[in-house]
């Protein structure tokens, strides 16, 4: 048992000591809570909890703690990242390739991160009937919400495989103990299992459906589902 702790203690070179500054480390740790927990589970949230197990979707519609949940977790794993590029803000690294890769692929990561709370923040009005007025961006599906969904959307899987990119080459770049790297990979490959049996298990529920239910005389059901992998029921 003591030899295998052994070895996972090793950094990934197997060298026998692991060095690193501790700006760079907490910035490590920082960007893993942000880009590999936080920011992942807000997809999740937003994807496959649009109705909860146990709602009574459609005869009870438009359940918020999926969007709160989505919310907190991506405006919280971004300001997470942000504290985690402040933490090496100005330091002196060896400018190698994977460090070059590491940068580019964060900085990357961060710009996705502000088009989507910005572009959150102008996707328009709700309108329906659970709103005073009626009329409204996403209930009428106007041109403007179809092209929030779309950068929304594409964003995002955009912002997850920048940021398992960033943080493979972050670990190797930094020579992490074996352990980490271990725990990183074993999390995101639980991470795409669940999305993959929440997939499979019919889960990922068009919002507009979610909050609208099925009936056709709502006018965003008489067009496709933004996405892939949407499920929409036929209305009555």
């Amino acid at each position: 048992m003591a030899e295998h702790w052994d070895w996972l203690r090793l950094p990934l070179s197997g060298s026998d000591e692991h060095r690193i500054d501790v700006r760079a480390a907490w910035h490590g740790r920082v960007m893993v809570v942000s880009w590999s927990v936080m920011l992942p589970l807000g997809v999740l949230a937003a994807r496959y909890f649009k109705v909860m197990p146990g709602q009574g979707w459609p005869a009870v519609l438009d359940n918020k703690r999926w969007w709160r949940m989505h919310l907190w977790l991506q405006v919280g794993g971004s300001l997470a990242g942000l504290l985690g590029v402040l933490l090496v803000l100005g330091m002196a690294t060896r400018q190698t390739a994977l460090a070059q890769w590491h940068a580019l692929c964060g900085w990357l990561v961060m710009l996705c991160a502000c088009v989507q709370l910005v572009s959150g923040f102008l996707r328009g009005s709700k309108g329906g009937p659970t709103c005073e007025q009626w009329q409204g961006d996403h209930y009428q599906m106007t041109s403007h919400r179809v092209r929030f969904e779309r950068l929304h959307k594409s964003i995002g899987w955009l912002a997850l495989l920048l940021a398992l990119i960033a943080t493979l080459i972050g670990i190797t770049m930094v020579d992490a103990p074996r352990w980490m790297a271990l725990s990183i990979a074993a999390w995101w490959a639980a991470l795409f299992m669940v999305g993959l049996l929440l997939q499979r298990a019919g889960r990922c529920i068009d919002t507009y459906q979610a909050i609208w239910g099925p009936a056709p005389t709502h006018p965003g059901n008489r067009r496709r589902p933004i996405g892939w992998g949407v499920r929409r029921l036929p209305g009555d």
